[in-house]
């Protein structure tokens, strides 16, 4: 008799492992369907209205800028505001020209980035370098000895990761140029 209760309780024991196993794995399995968010995500007409929307919060917080510091700028048809201050001599700076140009480099609330009197004259070879894609754009507006006003919106700029450094995500920059002889 002692024996059969041994047997019986082994037998439990087993079985209530095994049903203890097959649950775990079970919820285990179901759990992990169950407990996922649901995370939405925007269809290609929603991330271009969305786009629109912030390109023209970036166009008027330009254009208060613009009001503030009491400039005339134009717009360029891809985004780029300059202001040309003294048109140069000769021909306009084209892609592979070596230039040597003071520059200084703000956001629009007048936080600093960078500068030559800092870092010292910068000379690039245009459309070669790592700058901005709408500095390129603002220099090929000048000639040699030219200086302008440029505010690069964001999309035109470092975008959305900014330069890792003093140029923050989505910043919109004011570059104030001079390109030497």
């Amino acid at each position: 008799m002692l024996g059969d209760l041994k047997m019986k309780n082994r037998s439990f024991f087993y079985l209530a492992v095994c049903v203890v196993i097959i649950s775990v794995f079970s919820f285990a399995c179901r759990s992990g369907n169950e407990n996922k968010k649901l995370v939405y995500k925007p269809d290609r007409n929603e991330m271009a209205d969305m786009n629109n929307f912030l390109v023209q919060k970036d166009r008027e917080r330009i254009q208060s800028y613009i009001e503030r510091k009491g400039i005339t700028m134009q717009e360029t048809s891809t985004g780029l505001w300059y202001c040309i201050l003294e048109e140069g001599n000769g021909s306009f700076l084209k892609d592979n020209d070596i230039i040597r140009y003071e520059y200084e480099c703000e956001l629009l609330d007048g936080t600093k980035c960078y500068s030559s009197q800092e870092l010292g004259v910068a000379e690039i070879q245009i459309g070669k370098s790592e700058l901005p894609i709408g500095l390129y754009e603002g220099f090929k507006l000048l000639k040699r000895g030219g200086e302008a006003i440029f505010i690069i919106p964001q999309f035109l700029a470092y975008g959305l990761i900014g330069d890792g450094k003093k140029i923050s995500p989505r910043a919109t920059l004011v570059y104030s140029i001079h390109v030497n002889l």
